[in-house]
């Protein structure tokens, strides 16, 4: 027997504000986001529309190391629990990640870049609607995408009809030696997590169509759909195996889409302005909607 208290609805949890609209679910960290710009005295700063800059790659030793590297750590974790909400964001955090032990000037000011992007983005959030039983996952991978030990970064999206319901931004564990491997990799991390959601919908007794399964290298799905190309792909026979098992058992099914309709990029690196709120747009990541009543306010 445990004593409990009905507190209402949902408005405030963690950080995390909860807005309640006609059509669903807004989920926003305005507070949480404007405490930390006011805590790095970053309040008043200039707004930019990205987090990070087109095709920049950041050194271990580029610039000089910060004065205070525990101010630094503390503001990048306090930027990792952001990407609840802000999965715009995950690609530049996990940059900033990569420096934790020894940051420098450069690596701070790219930490900046990105309070900046949030100071004009304070009052966005994700939007989920009620929606369709289908999945569509995106996966992406930047072949040899980090300059200091060459390892690609990957990158996927996974959708609920609409409704975004996982991302992932960050470096494969080894070096790939091929694009397609890379692509294959992250194709296999991507049919790993659409496993574990078709296995949960199932335990709660609903039942969903193959997740599609999308990716931009031409050759990784032929190698998902051919055992043809088994004697070239040795070096991931074991990725190679696992998604063909999908496949075959139609627990999947792997498409190929063109780069420019590549949904999860924004996850692999920095793109130009336009693109990045181009594929931004394809996301449920709005501004804060009305509520249902007018004093619904936190």
């Amino acid at each position: 027997m445990f004593s409990m208290k009905n507190l209402g609805p949902l408005h405030y949890f963690l950080g995390m504000e909860v807005t309640r609209t006609a059509s669903g679910f807004h989920l926003a960290q305005a507070k949480y986001i404007k405490d930390l710009l006011t805590r790095t005295n970053m309040a008043d700063c200039k707004p930019i529309y990205t987090p990070s800059s087109s095709g920049r790659r950041f050194f271990l030793h580029d610039g000089e190391p910060v004065f205070d590297a525990t101010e630094f750590r503390s503001v990048v974790g306090a930027l990792q629990y952001l990407l609840f909400t802000y999965p715009d964001i995950a690609f530049s955090v996990n940059q900033v990640c990569q420096f934790m032990h020894s940051p420098t000037t450069v690596h701070w000011a790219t930490v900046k870049c990105i309070l900046r992007y949030l100071k004009g983005t304070h009052d966005h959030g994700m939007l989920y609607r009620p929606s369709s039983l289908s999945i569509t996952a995106y996966a992406d991978a930047d072949y040899a995408g980090d300059p200091n030990d060459r390892r690609s970064i990957k990158g996927y999206c996974i959708f609920l009809c609409s409704n975004l319901i996982s991302w992932c931004s960050k470096k494969q564990r080894g070096v790939s030696c091929s694009s397609t491997e890379a692509e294959y990799n992250q194709l296999a991390y991507t049919a790993v997590t659409l496993s574990w959601f078709r296995n949960l919908f199932h335990d709660l007794h609903l039942y969903l169509t193959p997740p599609q399964l999308w990716c931009d290298n031409i050759s990784a799905p032929a190698v998902a759909s051919n055992s043809v190309f088994q004697a070239r792909m040795r070096h991931v026979e074991v990725d190679y195996h696992y998604v063909c098992e999908k496949v075959t058992r139609k627990e999947i099914v792997v498409g190929y889409v063109a780069s420019p309709d590549q949904v999860a990029d924004f996850l692999t690196k920095g793109l130009s302005s336009n693109r990045f709120c181009f594929l931004l747009s394809k996301l449920p990541v709005l501004g804060r909607p009305i509520s249902l009543r007018g004093r619904d306010k936190l």
